[in-house]
């Protein structure tokens, strides 16, 4: 079909105007399974796709692959095929030595240490979620007493260079920064975040971010807590969709739909 967008091997009329934006295409069908008739719309290298009913109003769940550059590609041809409000539900590591397993981060903004961003905006423009948007993930968190906290998260290229930055050439410069990013109070590091809001910016898009924190490294460094991984997305899932129903309600309200 001459629509079909190249990557995500979707066309018009396939996807909704809202979508739940993972980076592992494995949760997809865990998230899709919030959706009523939900069906497998597409699949290709990490993006799969599934369109589903949330009340009445269609909504897409695609998966994005890991780091900046996959995920802009999807949120592009999402928003070329009529998609507009976007909710990613990750996972990330806490950098705050108090930030345990578990918690879910709801960022206010992301440090921009990634490459994908700088193709579309200088590096003096901030990437910052939609209020609008992020304000419904804190009151679904709320609601459901689900614990979470709200700040700036780091987004970069390299998995590795944050985990192994002594076994890189400029690993004196990653962790300087690092610890730049700890003091100025940054609550915790993953990779499609900035991309996400710059792109959302410029296409004039919305697009906010749940977090899942899955362990944290500066707990091992001080003795405190357990560094035990809690990767059950359950309540990241469930705060992303109780947010999207907030968000298409209001939405029908402000056109008396």
């Amino acid at each position: 079909m001459p629509d079909c967008q190249f990557h995500i091997h979707c066309s018009n009329g396939e996807v909704g105007a809202y979508a739940f934006l993972p980076g592992d295409p494995g949760r997809v069908p865990q998230i899709a399974s919030y959706l009523t008739d939900a069906k497998l719309i597409a699949q290709n290298r990490e993006f799969t796709t599934y369109t589903g009913l949330l009340g009445d109003t269609r909504v897409s769940v695609t998966s994005t692959g890991i780091g900046g550059p996959s995920a802009a590609i999807a949120m592009e041809e999402l928003a070329a095929l009529g998609t507009h409000t976007f909710l990613r539900i990750g996972t990330c590591g806490g950098i705050q030595p108090d930030l345990d397993a578990g918690t879910l981060l709801l960022p206010t903004g992301a440090i921009r240490m990634e490459g994908t961003t700088q193709e579309y905006l200088p590096l003096a423009f901030p990437a910052v979620p939609d209020f609008t948007l992020l304000s419904q993930l804190a009151a679904a968190a709320q609601r459901s007493d689900f614990s979470y906290r709200m700040g700036v998260v780091h987004c970069k290229d390299s998995f590795y260079g944050q985990h192994a930055p002594e076994t890189m050439p400029v690993g004196k410069r990653l962790q300087f920064d690092w610890d730049a990013w700890k003091a100025a109070g940054a609550l915790g590091s993953e990779m499609e975040s900035a991309a996400l809001f710059i792109v959302a910016a410029v296409r004039h898009l919305r697009c906010a971010t749940v977090l899942q924190t899955i362990w944290n490294q500066e707990q091992k460094r001080v003795n405190c807590a357990s560094d035990a991984k809690q990767d059950d997305m359950t309540y990241a899932i469930q705060t992303a969709v109780r947010a999207m129903e907030a968000v298409i309600a209001t939405d029908y309200a402000g056109t008396g739909g």
